[in-house]
């Protein structure tokens, strides 16, 4: 629900002069849940989950994040006034409300739970399904909440295993999540993300223009498979691709998330995925087992992971090594670090002296004779013949010496300059490497089980080495439970002082005056450091941790001062379900009467759910999943069904509007036996079939050709009718000329284009295409007698698709639709409906009891008929309240200027400081009206019309312009 909140209450950030309205923003929230509700279809449970009090390691990065937003929201409004702009006097909405306990989001859940009751009772589509509501009162990150009723809900032994999920969210650790719960059937749904625009360009914030897209972890789990297929016949113990897929989500944690920072040059841009990976792929055999077992880490196998993969921290700084050595060659100096210098002299000083002792003692052991001559013999030998040998490997021992005294130097430097360590000791790597496998295994608990810990935090900045991550395997990790903070404690614990106000009174001094205890925690200016990073909303942001005891000590003398009603806001709460019973109705208020109605006939029953209702156990053992089989389940795509082989190369594909520049999981399908157009034809044409694998797509093939001829269904306008082999399809064969044939393998070139580039799949060479038209709904047919039977519709549009590419004789599984096959089933009493015939079209009506004519294929309905509002009076005074406009000539004269002023001053004009030769000359203010929008071809009623390619313009224009020009 966060992402909806956000997105409704501030669309555009880069714009200082935006102001928007709390009903605005709670209306259009509401209209945003309605659209995703329409979308998803849900059948059994809507959960609308809002973030509660985050565990303290989510705080740390909430703190820094509304730290930032805070600081770039002041920076932005300086330079708008220093560009001479005029912002709006209405304050402008501080997104930092957005956190729990704030009054908003107390009025925001009152909203919320008013909206639940109205759909409820008001919507037929919600009837059915049960709707939890889990606000800001109810600890936990909402992806997390709805996790933990997943979780439980799966381990009922009465679950089905073909359940079907659908997450919405931005968020991308809701991969995470959603594969935690090895559940086949689970989709992520979010909005495009655009890369590459420019920070100033407006998102659209109208949901119906947004375009959605559904990330299939069905799919996922498929290519993830193909990924580490490589290991399976080298490991000793089963391949488990649940077990993979639980590593895999441990990998992930590895380049940073929400919790703890990115390992130090291990980049998600600088391919550090595929690293982890093949790294991984390596190691594996020689584990005996996984890593990551159901959300626990078994720390034998980490380690030797971790000692694997700390081989990149030595080639990264042989990288860097080199160029300091060729720096070297050119300056002079043998050490460009002095104290590595010494260092290295120092070590390679006691080296030679401990290869003499060595030596020595073992010509004294030797049993060649006499103990005398035998040491006088080695040290003669040492002196001469072994030093000979020694100098021939002096500089390649020296070279290594040096590289690891400058490498251990690096790291050394790493941590005093990131982490402010003046003496980088084997107990502080200790500290560091114990730190950040806690770390590790928190956030799998987490994501696993739940919360383990409300209080533990990663307590640095920044992440150790690879290569210092050392010794863990008999680490004893354990978790103190502790418990959430109260929503004024997190309010204190991640605002700025900038949004002291979002707090009660008696605690904003805290944040502002220079004798609080806690002023350290809330400093008015930081630094930030992107530490690798290219966006600057990945820096790290450096702001001190909140200490617990101190904030809550500090908190504690101003408690007292709290309202009643700010006591009821700083309180935890349970989490809500709501469902449709239609023996009860009552009247439920509105929270907001003057914006919003009552529910007059509210049918809403509702039950809390204890906050640890949902809580599984961590010896809980998730069942496997369920096969499948050969049942399709629509809407979840497989890459089953054709035969294909896989591979990793670059290749270029698509990935968010640019080609991608590592390796790609390419697809490619095997051939099959020659396809003949006769047969395609005799096999396909006027059958249903299903297309766009893997994304498959039940549609009617209407025709089959080859690059010299064509076979089409020879059918009435209008009919779209299915054919079975006993009654062949009415069919018409035509032969191409030059042009159609040219039209045919441009056809082909772009259907294998668009699988290779977009998808990923070579398709190959295609000998037959197949055109059809894709199903688009379900219509009810009505019989004699009151039966019923529900047909397929077809579209209009015909599209060619590669014949290798189609699916035949699929047993699919769709639940989308309801079966009725009687009228009385179909419109049961009471229920609503419109009429889409005469009289009375688009009409609203009742069903009433229609038992006595129903077997005659009628029903009896009460339309409510409103009557036509009367217009007469306006038609006949039309002249007086119509707007006359003219064109701009006329207004110039008027005005005594230019008609090309007109114009330009109605529109955008903008100007800018300086000539072209200053580059003060970038920064423009538009001096237009806004009256009119050239290039989108936008008028604004009542001011400006389009006729033709000519402008008009009210009088109201020429009004403005007069006092424009006068001022």
């Amino acid at each position: 629900m966060n992402g909806i909140i956000h997105q409704c209450s501030h669309p555009n950030d880069e714009d200082v002069h935006f102001r928007i309205s709390e009903e605005k923003i709670i209306a259009d929230i509401f209209h945003y849940v309605e659209v995703l509700f329409r979308i998803i279809k849900p059948k059994k449970v809507f959960f609308m989950a809002v973030d509660g009090v985050a565990p303290r390691a989510k705080m740390n990065q909430q703190r820094g994040r509304r730290f930032r937003s805070a600081k770039e929201a002041e920076e932005k409004i300086k330079k708008a006034l220093e560009k001479g702009e005029i912002l709006p006097t209405e304050a402008r909405f501080d997104s930092n409300c957005i956190t729990p306990g704030t009054a908003f989001m107390a009025r925001l859940h009152e909203q919320l739970k008013y909206f639940i009751n109205s759909k409820i009772s008001t919507d037929k589509s919600w009837e059915g399904v049960a709707v939890y509501l889990s606000g800001h009162e109810t600890p936990g990150e909402g992806e997390h909440k709805i996790m933990e009723f997943i979780r439980a809900e799966t381990r009922k032994p009465d679950h089905d295993p073909n359940t079907r999920h659908c997450l919405y969210g931005l968020d991308a650790d809701l991969i995470m999540l959603g594969l935690t719960s090895h559940e086949p059937n689970f989709s992520l749904l979010r909005e495009e993300v655009r890369f590459g625009g420019r920070k100033s360009q407006k998102r659209i914030t109208a949901v119906e223009e947004t375009t959605f897209h559904l990330l299939h972890l069905s799919l996922m789990r498929e290519y993830i498979n193909y990924e580490f297929s490589s290991v399976r016949d080298k490991i000793c113990f089963e391949y488990d691709l649940e077990r993979i897929i639980d590593d895999w989500i441990l990998m992930g944690f590895l380049v940073g998330n929400d919790f703890i920072p990115h390992l130090p040059h291990l980049h998600i841009n600088h391919d550090a995925l595929p690293l982890l990976y093949k790294t991984y792929a390596e190691v594996l055999p020689s584990l005996g087992g996984y890593i990551n077992e159901g959300g626990t880490l078994n720390l034998e196998h980490f380690e030797k992971y971790l000692v694997k993969l700390s081989e990149f921290d030595r080639e990264h700084f042989s990288d860097v090594f080199v160029d300091l050595k060729w720096f070297e060659s050119k300056v002079g100096k043998k050490y460009l670090n002095e104290a590595a210098g010494i260092a290295a002299e120092e070590a390679k000083r006691r080296k030679k002296k401990n290869k003499v002792r060595d030596d020595m003692c073992l010509a004294v052991l030797d049993d060649s004779g006499n103990e005398t001559a035998a040491s006088s013999n080695c040290r003669t030998e040492f002196n001469h013949e072994e030093l000979l040998d020694d100098s021939k490997d002096e500089d390649n021992e020296d070279e290594n010496d040096l590289f690891e005294t400058e490498f251990r130097q690096y790291k050394r430097v790493y941590y005093m300059t990131k982490m402010g360590v003046e003496v980088v000791s084997d107990e502080f790597l200790a500290q560091q490497a114990e730190c950040y496998v806690q770390a590790i295994q928190w956030i799998l608990h987490y994501y696993y089980h739940g919360v383990q810990s409300w209080s533990w935090y990663y307590p640095f900045h920044y992440a150790p080495y690879l290569s210092d991550i050392r010794y863990i395997s008999k680490l004893k990790i354990k978790f103190d439970i502790g418990k959430p903070f109260k929503p004024f404690e997190q309010l204190l614990a991640v605002l700025p002082a900038a949004s002291k106000d979002l707090l009660p009174k008696c605690y904003q001094f805290l944040m502002t005056d220079e004798a609080s205890p806690i002023i350290e925690y809330y400093p008015p200016d930081f630094k930030t450091d992107l530490n690798g990073k290219q966006q600057e909303w990945e820096a790290v942001v450096l702001i001190p941790f909140i200490d617990e005891k101190r904030l809550l000590a500090a908190m504690e003398p101003c408690n007292s001062d709290l309202s009643e009603e700010e006591v009821q806001r700083n309180r935890h709460s349970n989490c809500v379900k709501f469902w449709w019973d239609k023996e009860i109705a009552f009247k439920y208020p509105s929270p907001w009467p003057e914006k919003f109605p009552d529910v007059e006939q509210c049918h809403a029953r509702h039950e809390e759910i204890p906050m640890d209702a949902w809580k599984v156990d961590l010896r809980y053992a998730k069942r496997h999943v369920t096969e499948k089989g050969s049942l399709y389940f629509r809407g979840f795509p497989t890459l089953r069904h054709i035969k294909h082989k896989f591979y990793l190369a670059k290749s270029g594909v698509q990935i968010f509007q640019q080609p991608s520049r590592g390796e790609n999981m390419l697809l490619e399908l095997l051939p099959k036996e020659e396809e003949n157009v006769d047969d395609v034809a005799n096999q396909e044409l006027g059958r249903s079939v299903y297309l766009n694998w893997p994304y498959l797509e039940e549609a009617r093939v209407v025709a089959v050709s080859d690059q010299e001829m064509k076979y089409y269904l020879e059918e009435p306008a209008g009919v779209q009718k299915v054919y079975t082999e006993k009654t062949p399809p009415p069919t018409k064969v035509v032969y191409f000329g030059d042009t159609e044939q040219n039209m045919w393998h441009k056809e082909v070139h772009n259907i294998t284009e668009f699988y290779h580039k977009r998808k990923g799949i070579l398709i190959n060479e295609t000998s037959v295409l197949v055109y059809a038209q894709l199903l688009t709904g379900r219509r009810y047919v009505f019989g004699h007698n009151g039966d019923v039977t529900l047909e397929k519709e077809w579209s209009k549009q015909v599209l060619p698709f590669a014949h290798q590419t189609i699916v035949r004789n699929l047993k699919s599984f769709d639940s989308s639709f309801s079966h009725f096959s009687s009228l009385d089933e179909l419109f049961p009493p009471r229920i609503k409906v419109f009429m889409m015939g005469t009289p009375y079209y688009g009409c609203m009506g009742e069903v009433q009891d229609s038992s006595d004519v129903v077997k005659d294929g009628r029903i009896r309905v009460v339309f409510t008929v409103p009557l036509e509002p009367q217009l007469d009076g306006i038609i006949q005074n039309q002249h007086k309240y119509s707007t006359k406009y003219n064109p701009g000539y006329v207004l110039a004269s008027r005005l005594g200027v230019t008609g090309y002023l007109v114009s330009r001053l109605t529109g955008s004009l903008f100007i800018g400081r300086g000539s072209k030769q200053n580059p003060l000359g970038e920064q423009k203010i538009n001096v237009g009206l806004n009256l009119k929008f050239n290039k989108k071809n936008e008028e604004v009623p009542g001011y400006t019309k389009k006729v033709g390619n000519e402008w008009l313009y009210s009088s109201a224009v020429e009004e403005i312009l007069n006092e424009y020009l006068e001022r």
